[in-house]
C-alpha cells in the first residue's frame, strides 16, 4: 500500500520532507496557487462543502477516500505511482538501458518543454470551467464539475513538483509562469489552441470532458511509457484520474441525448424546432457541437509529420499508447505509416517514415477510442427507436494545424469549395443561433434530487450514495 503522508503541509508519498530546499519552494509556490484558485478557480464556490474524492494512496484498491470538504481545502498534493528499481526503457535509442531517475543534460530542453506544455494544460481546463457552476442542470453535476476541477489541480501539482525537483531555476520559473498565463488572454494566453477556447454551457463542458479530456488520457499514456522514471510514474497515477473526467462527458452526453429522444418520443416529432420549443437540444444540434470539439482535440496531437515527435521517441522521452503491447522493435528505423495529404484538390494517402508520423500514430489511436464512445451515444437513440445516428467527422474536418490546416472539407471527408464551405458550415459547425439556444436552457437546478429539464437523471449516484444525495452543501 503506497500510501500518503498527510501530516505534510503538502500531502505527499515523494519524502519531501527529507529535501528541505524543494519542500521550501513548493510551500513558496503554494500560497500562489491558492491565489490563483480564488482567482480564477469555480466562481462563487468559496464556502461550499463538496462531497469529493481525495487519493490517500496510489494503489488501486485503496487511492480514494469520500467525504465533505472545501475545495479550497483539498488536499492538494504530489503523488507517483510506486517505482521499480530495475525498470528499463522499452523503445527508442536507450532501448535495454536504465530507466534515468535524473534529467540526462542533453534531453533537458526537450523533457522541461513536455512538462511545461502538459502543466499547461491543468489550470487552462479550470479557467475555461470557471463559470459553469452558476448554471449547473443539478447537484450531481455540479460536484462532478468541482471532481473534475480539483483534479486538474492536482495535475497541476504534478508536473510543477518535476519542474522544481529536476529543473533547477529553469524551473522554478516554468512553474510561476503556469500560474501566469490565463486561458483566451489576449497577452499570455494558454499554450495550445484548444486550452484557449471558451467552455460557456454544459454542452461544451460535457463535449470538452469527453473529447479533450481523452486527448489528456492518450498524452499522459505516451508520456507514462517515458525513459525519465519521475515522470512515468507521475502520469500513471494521473490517468487515474483521468478516467473519472472522461466518465463524467460521456455519461453526460448519453444523458442529454436521452432526454431528446424521450422528448422526440413524447412529441412524434423529428423537427428540430420542436425539440427546442419542448427545452431539450435537438440531435443535429448535438452533432454540430460534437464535429467541432472532436475537430479541436485532434488537432492538439499536432502535424501529422513532426521531426519533434521523432526526436522525443527515439530519444525515449515520450512512447506510443500502450507501447509494451506492441509487437514491431520499438525503434521504428526503417518503417513507414501513411498520413493524408491535398494534391490537386482530392485528399490522397502518402507514406512517410513512421518516427516522423507518431504524432498521427497517437491521432489514429485517439480516433478509435473516440468512436467506440460515441457508438455508446448511439446505443441510446437506438433504443429509443429514432433513426439518427450521431458520427465523428473525417479527421481532416476543420482543422487548423499541419499539412490539413485550412483545408475546406465536408464532414464526410469530401474537399469543398470555399463557397460551399460559407453556406453550410451552420449545418456543420454550431452557428451563434445553436450556441444562443443552448445558452438559453442553462437555468441553475441545484436542489437534491432535481434535474433541468435537458437533461436525464444518471443511473446512479457518486461511491454508492443515492442520486438524490446531499453532493453539495451551500455555505
Amino acid at each position: 500500500m503506497s500510501s500518503i503522508n498527510y501530516s505534510e503541509k503538502i500531502p505527499n508519498n515523494v519524502n519531501l520532507s527529507e529535501d528541505r530546499t524543494l519542500q521550501r519552494a513548493l510551500e513558496g509556490w503554494q500560497p500562489n496557487f491558492i491565489n490563483w484558485w480564488d482567482d480564477v478557480g469555480p466562481e462563487g464556490s468559496t464556502n461550499y462543502d463538496v462531497y469529493l474524492r481525495t487519493a490517500v494512496s496510489v494503489d488501486p484498491q485503496g487511492w480514494a477516500q469520500f467525504g465533505h470538504v472545501k475545495m479550497r481545502d483539498y488536499r492538494w498534493g504530489i503523488f507517483l505511482n510506486p517505482g521499480d528499481a530495475n525498470r528499463e526503457i522499452h523503445f527508442g535509442d536507450h532501448k535495454g538501458e536504465k530507466a534515468w531517475q535524473d534529467v540526462p543534460g542533453e534531453h533537458r530542453a526537450n523533457l522541461r518543454r513536455i512538462i511545461v506544455t502538459q502543466g499547461d494544460t491543468e489550470p487552462a481546463s479550470v479557467e475555461q470551467q470557471r463559470h459553469l457552476g452558476l448554471t449547473a442542470p443539478s447537484m450531481y453535476d455540479l460536484r462532478n464539475l468541482f471532481q473534475v476541477n480539483v483534479e486538474e489541480g492536482r495535475h497541476l501539482w504534478a508536473m510543477v513538483y518535476l519542474l522544481h525537483k529536476h529543473f533547477g531555476r529553469d524551473g522554478r520559473e516554468e512553474a510561476e509562469a503556469l500560474l501566469e498565463r490565463q486561458s483566451g488572454d489576449a497577452n499570455n494566453p494558454r499554450i495550445l489552441g484548444a486550452f484557449n477556447e471558451k467552455t460557456p454551457d454544459w454542452l461544451s463542458f460535457f463535449m470538452f470532458t469527453y473529447f479533450t479530456d481523452r486527448d489528456g488520457k492518450f498524452q499522459l499514456a505516451a508520456l507514462a511509457e517515458s525513459a525519465f522514471d519521475p515522470l512515468a510514474r507521475t502520469t500513471k497515477f494521473m490517468l487515474t484520474e483521468e478516467a473519472h473526467h472522461m466518465f463524467v462527458g460521456e455519461s453526460g452526453v448519453s444523458r442529454v441525448v436521452q432526454r431528446t429522444c424521450q422528448v422526440m418520443n413524447e412529441l412524434k416529432t423529428d423537427d428540430p424546432a420542436k425539440v427546442r420549443a419542448a427545452g431539450a437540444i435537438d440531435l443535429e444540434t448535438i452533432q454540430r457541437y460534437l464535429n467541432f470539439h472532436y475537430s479541436v482535440t485532434i488537432d492538439l496531437f499536432g502535424a501529422d509529420q513532426s521531426s519533434n515527435a521523432a526526436t522525443f521517441y527515439s530519444s525515449g522521452l515520450k512512447g506510443r499508447y500502450e507501447e509494451g503491447k506492441r509487437t514491431d522493435d520499438h525503434q521504428l528505423k526503417g518503417q513507414t505509416y501513411k498520413v493524408l495529404e491535398v494534391v490537386n484538390g482530392q485528399l490522397v494517402e502518402k507514406e512517410v517514415p513512421m518516427l516522423n508520423a507518431l504524432n498521427e500514430v497517437l491521432r489514429d489511436d485517439y480516433i478509435k477510442d473516440s468512436v467506440a464512445g460515441v457508438g455508446r451515444w448511439n446505443k441510446v437513440i437506438e433504443k429509443a427507436n429514432i433513426p439518427f445516428r450521431l458520427q465523428v467527422p473525417h479527421k481532416a474536418f476543420n482543422r487548423a494545424i499541419g499539412a490539413l490546416a485550412g483545408i475546406r472539407l465536408s464532414p464526410d471527408g469530401r474537399v469543398v469549395s470555399e463557397n460551399e464551405w460559407s453556406a453550410r458550415k451552420n449545418e456543420w459547425l454550431p452557428s451563434d443561433e445553436d450556441r444562443a439556444f443552448v445558452a438559453s436552457l442553462m437555468g441553475r437546478v441545484v436542489e437534491p434530487g432535481q434535474f433541468a429539464n435537458w437533461i436525464a437523471p444518471p443511473v446512479m449516484g457518486i461511491n454508492r450514495q443515492p442520486v438524490n444525495y446531499e453532493y453539495v452543501r451551500f455555505g
